[in-house]
């Protein structure tokens, strides 16, 4: 079983126009602080992110947010946090968040969150790190991507298992439960030397 201190979550600055959106949010927020797990996220004062932030915050949790300069002039930095990192760049942020997390989780969120779930997908999948990550799934809000990625998957430009290390769940508890207990597929070593043949296939 994974020992999961911390878990970086990506999620939307808007709240959704779904309410169960926000409830799941602060579900995963309880659920985290109750574990004594960390939070590490964008450091956010609205949406989503201000959504999970209070509800860590409320039972005692420790959550650190980390947001580049440029953003904190948009006056949507949630500063009163105890653990408040100001980075220089967009990519420090994401560099950081990775350094601090033991895991990540992408809640419901749009450009920026899809961003930073495939940079960390990327880094899995090129041994940069070796981390659990996870799609919460409220509402189904992540099909249409799970589907895409499968058709990915057939079509040969992912692999399966790095898709399978995807761990999609629509429960918070059992999202937390599975991250702690993952264990990832390992592609065959030899992955790269198939890639270099004419045929191209990966799988």
């Amino acid at each position: 079983m994974n020992k999961i201190k911390s878990i970086c979550v990506f999620c939307g600055s808007s709240p959704g126009s779904d309410r169960n959106f926000a409830y799941a949010a602060r579900e995963l927020g309880r659920l985290m602080a109750e574990s004594n797990t960390a939070l590490v996220y964008g450091g956010s004062s609205i949406g989503l992110m201000r959504a999970i932030a209070d509800e860590v915050l409320k039972h005692k949790g420790k959550v650190t947010g980390v947001m580049p300069q440029s953003i904190i002039d948009l006056d949507v930095a949630y500063t009163e946090l105890n653990d408040f990192r100001v980075v220089d760049s967009m990519s420090r942020r994401k560099e950081l968040m990775a350094e601090l997390a033991d895991a990540f989780i992408a809640m419901p969120g749009g450009i920026g969150t899809l961003d930073e779930l495939f940079e960390i997908m990327s880094w899995n999948q090129l041994s940069i790190i070796d981390k659990p990550l996870a799609l919460l799934n409220t509402g189904g809000y992540y099909d249409y991507l799970v589907k895409f990625l499968e058709h990915s998957v057939e079509k040969h430009f992912v692999r399966y298992e790095h898709f399978q290390n995807l761990i999609v769940e629509e429960d918070p508890a059992l999202l937390l439960q599975k991250i702690r207990e993952f264990v990832p597929l390992k592609p065959d070593s030899k992955w790269i030397d198939t890639l270099k043949t004419n045929t191209g296939r990966i799988i």
